[in-house]
């Protein structure tokens, strides 16, 4: 029943659903208490609106944001509020006192600093806001000065509310004695601090205290960006939930040849990018981006299909291409979008195949296979499960923004799926690790997803207290102990080396003084080891567990699990880079032959009916190796899907890189030519239009001497329909990998292609 309120009144906790019922009752009390009068049944009433009010504020709860939307916003509520004060003054006779009077005249001056401190607050704001945000990239060239202190901009219009409470308490103290030194007190003392909080934030509008101007900051980006000239780009725009998409290929981008460089479009997603040593460039406004050189940038790689892609699809002297965030069965994995690039890349043959059975206008050729780069953290499948009991992961996708009933296990399955893994005759251990976007649009997801927490929680209760593992937990109850010591001073230290300038630092003064620092980086890495390991370690073996949050990771928890329950998605191709047992759920009850026949990924899965009564199959499995029927199918899936073991993926993701580079490399030095050539003909047309008497002989042999010195430079030039000269890089990457060969043979690489585009542009 509660669930069920929480759910509806959209707040995320039962504490925060008290603090909204005592709201709603807080508020008519203070009216009931101003029209008996009773001083201090409005006192307590008062205080209760002020203690719930901040709590919800605290927790950020979407109750707030409702009430903003009726009209009764927090500085409504504080209004509402203080007018009741003044329905009490004079209900208890004081319309005529001068203390009355110093009242009205408080909360209306006081009103009028609230809005003085707004706007200076909001110019302040404005004036710190640079058009990039970066991360890694020198800015050097133009001064940023440092962020106004936290305290004076964080949460500034609760604050500035918040003051009137002196003036309340000291009114309310001089009707309640009968001194009005009080009341004056408090009146003075509210509006003193309101005052003060105006000075305070006044010199941060001097010029010395502002961000640079926008086109000092551009003009030192411009700079930048020729000295680093970058050669490969990332570029992602997304929602507030969908920085994994990126972070996921991180480490991949880091180890590319060349310059790469993240472009990113949304200012907020910035700060949940993982530290990174490769240069980040935020620009929130498409003029902006379009107005920058990156004529350097040879492949730009696309991980989601978005709007704002154009902005930089608009770019000619690129190639482009989509590696998306994932390899799945759904239909994103083959959208009609990804016939604007120039290539599209897959992990493995199952990808092409997708794109020819969909026929979306994405072609054969234009499709290269590169594997998963991403997957190298997953280890094989042992020849017997780590522990005296199988941990059985359950990782479902979230629901999908179509609500077609296959999208996820979740709604129909999941709680089947869970119970009967919680009462296998068999015991085993579950780890349940749910979508992060779980419940966005379907409120049933997330009620299904609270009752499969309760369930795992009530069953990991019931598992400490069971005789079968109270000797295992008390053997290892030192150990366990350790390992959340360890895991608790991992990740203070992780907070700290992860912490992105200093302590109130905004994205402009973040800016200035984000560079990577290689050794830093390597230590947070191997503490996000550590902390992985730290996890499993606090825990027992044999006990449940419900994974949330970055850490432990989805690859961390794959390591740990001996099998896995899931949905269609990239979770499963990912997952069969281990080689163990796993089931997919057809939830839209398809059938199994006919499920497979859609979803290449459930081929060599234990198809699981929404009853979930085929897990024994995949139960069976785990426990015994000699019943595992689909392990050679696995094996073969694994190829198809992901491609060969060797070379690695991320050696096949360079070469891909290289290999498209020396085509962007050919076309620009092609059209340079050919600008060149119109140029030539122009020329020689005005000429011809000329008129045509004879030149004077001196004409003639300065005509004649050009004509000779240029004659060596035309012959080494190739005739039209002649093969071009390979250029030298192109032909050292063709001769290091032979994939690359054929793309600089098929883009017949000339010899300029080397040189820059506007130096081969020359007549």
């Amino acid at each position: 029943m509660i669930s069920t309120i929480i759910r509806l009144a959209r707040v995320g906790s039962g504490s925060e659903l008290a603090a909204a019922v005592l709201m709603g009752i807080g508020y008519p009390s203070v009216l009931a208490a101003a029209l008996i009068p009773n001083l201090w049944f409005f006192a307590g009433a008062a205080a209760v609106t002020y203690a719930a009010d901040w709590y919800l504020h605290q927790k950020k709860s979407y109750l707030v944001n409702r009430l903003g939307q009726v009209r009764l916003g927090l500085p409504i509520r504080f209004l509402l509020r203080e007018l009741l004060l003044v329905l009490l003054l004079a209900r208890e006779g004081l319309a005529d006192h001068p203390l009355f009077y110093a009242a009205v005249g408080c909360l209306m001056v006081f009103y009028g600093l609230q809005a003085a401190q707004g706007a200076l607050a909001t110019l302040v704001r404005l004036r710190r806001t640079m058009p990039v945000v970066t991360r890694n990239v020198d800015l050097h060239a133009v001064r940023v000065p440092d962020a106004p202190p936290r305290p004076l901009l964080h949460r500034s219009a609760e604050k500035i509310l918040h003051v009137d409470i002196l003036a309340l308490a000291g009114l309310l103290a001089a009707v309640i004695t009968g001194r009005d030194a009080y009341g004056y007190a408090g009146v003075a003392c509210t509006l003193a601090l309101g005052l003060l909080y105006i000075l305070a934030l006044a010199p941060y509008l001097r010029r010395s205290r502002r961000a640079p101007a926008a086109g000092a900051v551009l003009k030192a980006v411009t700079k930048w960006l020729g000295e680093y000239q970058p050669t490969v780009a990332l570029y992602f725009s997304g929602g507030a939930d969908s920085a994994y998409q990126l972070n996921m290929w991180l480490e991949t981008l880091e180890r590319l040849d060349g310059r790469p460089i993240i472009i990113m479009r949304e200012r907020n997603l910035v700060e949940k990018l993982h530290q990174t040593t490769v240069p980040v460039l935020c620009v929130p406004g498409g003029q902006h981006l379009m107005a920058m050189d990156l004529s350097t940038i040879r492949v730009t790689l696309y991980p989601a299909n978005v709007g704002k892609n154009i902005h930089m699809l608009r770019e000619p002297n690129m190639k482009h291409v989509f590696i998306g965030h994932g390899d799945s069965d759904k239909l994103a994995s083959v959208n009609p979008f990804s016939k604007v690039y120039d290539e599209v890349w897959t992990a493995g043959q199952a990808g092409r195949d997708r794109y020819a059975l969909a026929e979306v206008g994405v072609r054969d050729e234009d499709i290269v296979e590169v594997g998963r780069p991403q997957l190298a953290p997953i280890t094989p499948a042992a020849a017997t499960p780590k522990h005296l009991i199988p941990t059985v992961l359950y990782a479902p996708t979230w629901e999908g923004w179509d609500h077609k009933a296959g999208n996820t296990s979740l709604l129909l399955a999941g709680e089947n799926i869970v119970r009967r893994l919680l009462e296998a005759d068999r015991p085993v251990r579950v780890v349940y690790k749910p979508h992060p976007f779980t419940g966005l649009v379907n409120r049933k997801a997330k009620a299904v997803d609270a009752r499969i927490r309760k369930m795992i929680t009530t069953a990991a209760a019931a598992r400490a207290t069971d005789p079968r593992w109270a000797g295992q937990a008390a053997e290892t109850a030192g150990q366990r102990s350790a390992a959340r010591a360890e895991l608790t001073r991992i990740e203070a230290r992780l907070a700290e080396l992860t912490e992105t300038g200093r302590p109130g630092s905004d994205e402009a003064e973040t800016s200035r003084t984000s560079l990577a620092d290689p050794h830093r980086l390597a230590e947070v890495r191997r503490l996000r080891a550590e902390r992985d390991d730290a996890y499993w370690r606090s825990l027992g073996w044999w006990e449940h567990t419900v994974v949330t949050g970055a850490a432990p990771s989805l690859y961390d928890c794959f390591n740990e699990a001996d099998a896995m329950v899931s949905d269609i998605s990239s979770v499963v191709s990912d997952f069969i880079t281990s080689g163990k047992p796993y089931a997919v759920t057809d939830s839209a009850e398809l059938g199994a032959e006919e499920f497979k026949r859609q979803n290449t990924a459930v081929r060599a899965a234990v198809v699981l009916s929404n009853s979930a009564a085929e897990l024994d199959e995949l139960l069976d499995a785990v426990a015994d190796p000699a019943a595992d029927r689909l392990a050679g199918a696995r094996r073969e899936l694994k190829r198809y899907l992901l491609g060969p073991d060797r070379p690695t993926s991320q050696e096949r993701f360079n070469a891909a890189v290289r290999a498209l580079t020396a085509k962007a490399e050919a076309r620009n030095a092609s059209v340079a030519r050919k600008l060149a050539g119109e140029e030539i003909a122009r020329l020689d047309e005005e000429a011809a239009g000329a008129d045509a008497t004879e030149p004077p002989a001196a004409a003639v042999d300065t005509v004649a001497e050009q004509g000779a010195a240029e004659e060596p430079e035309q012959a080494e030039r190739p005739e039209p329909g002649t093969p071009a000269a390979v250029d030298p890089a192109a032909a050292e990457a063709a001769e290091a990998d032979p994939a690359i060969a054929e793309d600089v043979a098929a883009a017949g690489a000339p010899a300029e292609a080397a040189a820059p585009t506007t130096a081969a542009a020359a007549p």
